[in-house]
């Protein structure tokens, strides 16, 4: 063989060896969360209520998480949280992209509208995915239209809002007439995203991806965030490891309630009460590089 021949065989070949190495070594990225929760003060007892802030890191694989959106719908009965859902969508809409682009499950979860994407591909596969036993009895007993995670005593104390009057926290009192159809259309449903509000399903979605991590964003944190069969309270249930993005949620609460103060402030215990019982939370910050969303009302809010 000619030398220069041998050469360009010899360099060819040292490359062939080094793009083997860089494809050993080269690592999946994974998602840099920054979680907080509320830990008991030490030496305190539960029911002392003495917690204080915890902060961890912690590393997921996207292809093992699935962010689920809940309730996100084009209409409500009451104006005012229909308002701030159109106010939310976009920044959520953003964050959505950002975590499919990574590899993340999107999970739409429009409860009660999912037959308004019955033709979709993204429904079809939720319906389609083969049954995986889960590791308790799904919750069965119904509510607002699906099955329902009701509060555990031995878990929870009762909410910090007194939500009895449903949350209205307009002037002039809504009424109670659902009016949404589907989800808002500002988020957007790509592929490979899937549609579902039923608990086996999102279940055996999971099980079939091999899906470990769930998390939250949507409305409303005190009542469907909580309460839906593919929510923080089952998802925890069936032992997922879940969070919650805390500034992707709102409540239904109207401040003329206990505890008497202001809307985004009332948010903000319901988040408090999710990180000492239930799960860990994020900001979005963690997905879109962006400040934490801040609804135009909040009074903590830069811009106001």
């Amino acid at each position: 063989m000619p030398r220069y021949a041998l050469m360009i065989s010899m360099l060819v070949l040292a490359g062939l060896c080094a793009g083997c190495v860089n494809s050993l070594s080269r690592k999946t990225p994974m998602l840099e969360l920054h979680t907080r929760s509320m830990e008991l003060e030490p030496g305190t007892e539960k029911e002392a209520g003495k917690y204080r802030p915890a902060s961890k890191t912690v590393h997921w694989a996207p292809k093992k998480t699935a962010l689920v959106i809940c309730d996100m719908w084009d209409r409500h009965w009451c104006k005012g949280a229909e308002e701030r859902v159109g106010e939310m969508a976009p920044a959520m809409n953003g964050l959505v992209e950002t975590a499919r682009e990574l590899g993340v499950q999107i999970v739409h979860a429009p409860s009660t509208c999912v037959d308004f994407y019955k033709d979709t591909p993204q429904r079809k596969r939720s319906i389609k995915a083969s049954y995986v036993k889960a590791p308790i009895r799904l919750s069965t007993r119904e509510r607002w239209g699906t099955a329902w995670c009701w509060p555990q005593d031995e878990r929870e104390p009762a909410m910090p809002i007194d939500d009895s009057d449903m949350g209205c926290d307009c002037k002039e009192k809504c009424e109670i007439v659902p009016p949404w159809t589907r989800q808002i259309k500002t988020l957007d449903i790509r592929e490979p995203d899937v549609i579902t509000d039923n608990g086996q399903e999102i279940y055996n979605l999971l099980a079939e991806g091999g899906i470990d991590n769930v998390i939250l964003m949507g409305v409303h944190l005190n009542m469907c965030v909580l309460g839906r069969p593919f929510a923080i309270r089952q998802m925890v249930n069936v032992g997922k490891n879940v969070l919650l993005i805390r500034d992707m949620t709102d409540t239904m609460y109207n401040s003329e309630k206990k505890p008497f103060v202001n809307h985004f402030r009332g948010t903000d215990l319901v988040v408090e009460h999710v990180e000492k019982y239930w799960c860990p939370t994020i900001e979005s910050t963690d997905f879109t590089g962006k400040p934490p969303f801040r609804f135009r009302e909040d009074p903590l809010n830069p811009k106001k």
